[in-house]
């Protein structure tokens, strides 16, 4: 039986943006992460993160840097009484103009469709929460709902109605809560995620 999710970006939406950083030390939780992980667990979501790193196509640090950024998050929110169910990293550099680029970065929806795939995820009943609009978008190419944290990250605003966001939040615990509203309000309750 499928299940719903939220997918969470990474920089700047689950830990503060420092940019091309892989050294765990440097990484913490942005505020109210961890209550909107924990939240969003006990409405019964499955939780991923969906990245685009693209320090590792320009050959800043290795994709296996990543594996160390991931267990340095995981140990953050297990900390908060949270968790998470996967990491799903786009390794490639932007396109150079005029080539197609891969099916992976963000606003593609490819990470998602692929984490939908391998995990039996219902995208109809899917989130994507992000502090830009290339992550509105990548949700809304996959299926899902859309939330934009209101953070001041998004500076270019180039709208389009693949790029409008469900809901404005000003953190994952204000997006985390409008989702278990909306959830009560539709008498959905969920399984717990395990």
């Amino acid at each position: 039986m499928s299940v719903p999710a939220v997918f969470v970006d990474k920089d700047g939406t689950l830990i503060e943006d420092v940019p091309y950083n892989v050294d765990p030390e440097l990484i913490s939780l942005t505020d109210n992460a961890g209550p909107g992980l924990a939240l969003l667990l006990e409405c019964g979501y499955r939780l991923f993160v969906v990245s685009n790193q693209a320090g590792v196509g320009l050959g800043y640090f290795s994709a296996a840097a990543l594996g160390q950024v991931s267990q340095r998050i995981l140990q953050l929110v297990t900390c908060e009484g949270a968790g998470l169910h996967g990491f799903y990293y786009c390794p490639h550099a932007p396109a150079e103009a005029g080539s197609p680029g891969c099916n992976c970065r963000k606003p593609a929806p490819g990470l998602v469709l692929q984490a939908a795939e391998q995990h039996d995820i219902d995208l109809a009943r899917s989130w994507f929460i992000g502090d830009i609009l290339d992550d509105v978008e990548a949700g809304h190419r996959a299926g899902c709902r859309s939330i934009l944290l209101d953070n001041g990250n998004e500076t270019e605003w180039v709208m389009s109605p693949l790029r409008k966001p469900d809901f404005l939040a000003r953190d994952l615990l204000d997006a985390a809560s409008h989702i278990a509203m909306l959830q009560l309000l539709s008498h959905t309750p969920l399984e717990r995620a395990r």
